[in-house]
Protein backbone atom coordinates (compact mmCIF):
# COMPACT_ATOMS: atom_id res chain seq x y z
CA UNK A 1 0.00 0.00 0.00
CA UNK A 2 2.51 2.67 0.88
CA UNK A 3 4.75 1.67 -2.71
CA UNK A 4 1.79 2.81 -4.13
CA UNK A 5 0.88 5.83 -2.58
CA UNK A 6 5.11 6.97 -2.74
CA UNK A 7 4.56 5.88 -6.51
CA UNK A 8 1.42 7.76 -6.71
CA UNK A 9 3.54 11.42 -5.25
CA UNK A 10 6.87 10.06 -7.52
CA UNK A 11 4.64 10.51 -10.70
CA UNK A 12 2.93 13.76 -9.57
CA UNK A 13 6.44 15.46 -8.77
CA UNK A 14 8.70 13.82 -12.05
CA UNK A 15 4.90 15.53 -13.91
CA UNK A 16 5.57 18.54 -12.50
CA UNK A 17 9.52 18.99 -13.48
CA UNK A 18 8.48 17.66 -17.16
CA UNK A 19 6.05 20.66 -17.34
CA UNK A 20 8.99 23.02 -15.97
CA UNK A 21 7.65 23.47 -12.26
CA UNK A 22 9.48 23.48 -9.24
CA UNK A 23 7.87 20.22 -7.58
CA UNK A 24 7.60 21.68 -4.15
CA UNK A 25 5.96 24.83 -4.73
CA UNK A 26 3.46 22.85 -7.17
CA UNK A 27 2.91 20.63 -4.56
CA UNK A 28 2.26 22.93 -1.91
CA UNK A 29 -0.24 24.74 -3.93
CA UNK A 30 -2.38 21.84 -4.90
CA UNK A 31 -2.35 20.32 -1.52
CA UNK A 32 -3.65 23.73 -0.26
CA UNK A 33 -6.17 24.28 -3.08
CA UNK A 34 -7.79 20.71 -3.54
CA UNK A 35 -10.25 20.83 -0.07
CA UNK A 36 -11.68 23.76 -1.58
CA UNK A 37 -11.49 22.92 -5.27
CA UNK A 38 -14.56 22.27 -7.70
CA UNK A 39 -14.80 18.86 -8.96
CA UNK A 40 -15.72 20.55 -11.65
CA UNK A 41 -12.32 22.15 -12.13
CA UNK A 42 -9.99 19.81 -10.51
CA UNK A 43 -8.20 19.07 -14.03
CA UNK A 44 -6.45 22.95 -13.37
CA UNK A 45 -4.46 20.81 -10.80
CA UNK A 46 -2.75 18.33 -13.09
CA UNK A 47 0.46 19.23 -13.62
CA UNK A 48 0.39 20.57 -17.57
CA UNK A 49 -3.05 22.49 -16.50
CA UNK A 50 -1.40 23.65 -13.29
CA UNK A 51 -1.23 28.08 -12.45
CA UNK A 52 0.21 29.10 -9.75
CA UNK A 53 -1.88 31.27 -7.22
Amino acid sequence: RSGKRAAAIMSLIQSARMNGHDPYAYLKDVLTRLPTQRASEIEQLLPHQWVSA
